[in-house]
């Protein structure tokens, strides 16, 4: 199965701090670990929401929404795309993840892709 593991955002990343040398280290190795694991298809940490844009669809029209955005806590500040056997083996990776804003609470979340075989009847 395909997970999609987001790290929520904080006031900080959102304020454009770079994550220090160390924490940048560290997630490079544990990203290796991913890597030689199998595990890892795909990652990036995002820019804060001050650089993005968001297109709104109301109807027929569409109308865009240039950021920043508020409430950082509902923002994602960068994302996984994982291959694992299961959601279980998801979060025994990310319990192992050092902590992507450390001084800060956070969350990072797993959430499944749909597959072709969920569409299929």
């Amino acid at each position: 199965m395909r997970v999609m593991v987001t790290v929520k955002a904080t006031r900080n990343s959102e304020a454009g701090e770079m994550p220090t040398a160390q924490l940048l280290a560290e997630m490079g190795e544990f990203n290796e670990r991913l890597a030689e694991a199998g595990v890892m298809l795909d990652g990036a940490g995002l820019k804060p929401t001050s650089q993005a844009a968001r297109v709104r669809f109301v109807g027929g029209t569409r109308s865009v929404v240039k950021g920043p955005f508020a409430e950082s806590k509902d923002l994602v500040a960068g994302y996984w795309l994982w291959r694992v056997a299961s959601l279980e083996e998801a979060i025994d990776w990310v319990k192992r993840c050092p902590h992507p804003h450390p001084g800060n609470d956070t969350e990072i979340e797993i959430r499944p892709l749909y597959e072709e075989s969920d569409f299929a009847q």
